[in-house]
Parts: C-alpha cells; structure tokens; sequence
C-alpha cells in the first residue's frame, strides 16, 4: 500500500478535510470534467455547485486508503464519512477518486465506489 499522495491528489484530500471551498474550486481547470460514479459535471462553475452540495454540505472527509500513479494521473482509495444519507451505501465507503491532471490543475476526476 502507497500512502504518498501525488500533489495535485493531496490537495483534493486537503481542501476537502479543510472544508476549504474556495481552495477546491481553484485546484480545478475552467473546463475540469468530473464523472461521479456515472453523472458529468462539466467547467468550474458547475464543480462549484457540486462540490457545495455533494462534498462541503455533506461535511465529507476522506481518510486515505491508498494511493497509486503519479502526479498527472492518480487514483486515491478513501474512507469517505459525513452527515450525507447512507441509505444503500457500504459500511464503511470506500471511494477510489482518480485525479488527472491538466496545466497543474485538476482536469479530471473520476469518482466511483471502491471495487467498481
């Protein structure tokens, strides 16, 4: 198991924990595409609106598992926790997030349950 998170990774994990909104956003390219668990959310203003109700709403940490790739393409397996509905969900959530990077900015992030 790696536990070095390649940077543009860790700093996805950081402003998540941190509760940092205004840091999460700006880790992100203007045309950032993200692809959670099948649902795309395209360019920084709609991240924004995401990030606000599915991560900061939900007072979502993440508690890193493992780590693997590199600085322009990483997968991170977390423990995910907060205040959102579990219905259906495993106990404990395990989420893999692969980050890929674009002009040192998140230009991409995956985000599927852990073993799918």
């Amino acid at each position: 198991m790696t536990t070095h998170v390649p940077e543009q990774a860790a700093g996805f994990v950081r402003a998540v924990n941190d509760r940092d909104h205004a840091g999460f956003i700006a880790l992100f390219a203007e045309d950032a595409v993200i692809d959670d668990a099948g649902r795309e959310i395209r360019g920084r203003e709609a991240v924004r609106a995401w990030a606000a109700h599915d991560i900061f709403a939900a007072n979502a940490t993440l508690e890193v598992r493992d780590v693997s790739g590199t600085d322009g393409d990483a997968t991170v397996t977390a423990k995910v926790d907060g205040t959102f509905d579990r219905t259906g969900l495993p106990d404990p959530l395990l989420m893999t997030f692969r980050v890929v990077g674009d002009r040192g900015k998140i230009g991409g992030l995956t985000c599927r349950l852990a073993g799918n």
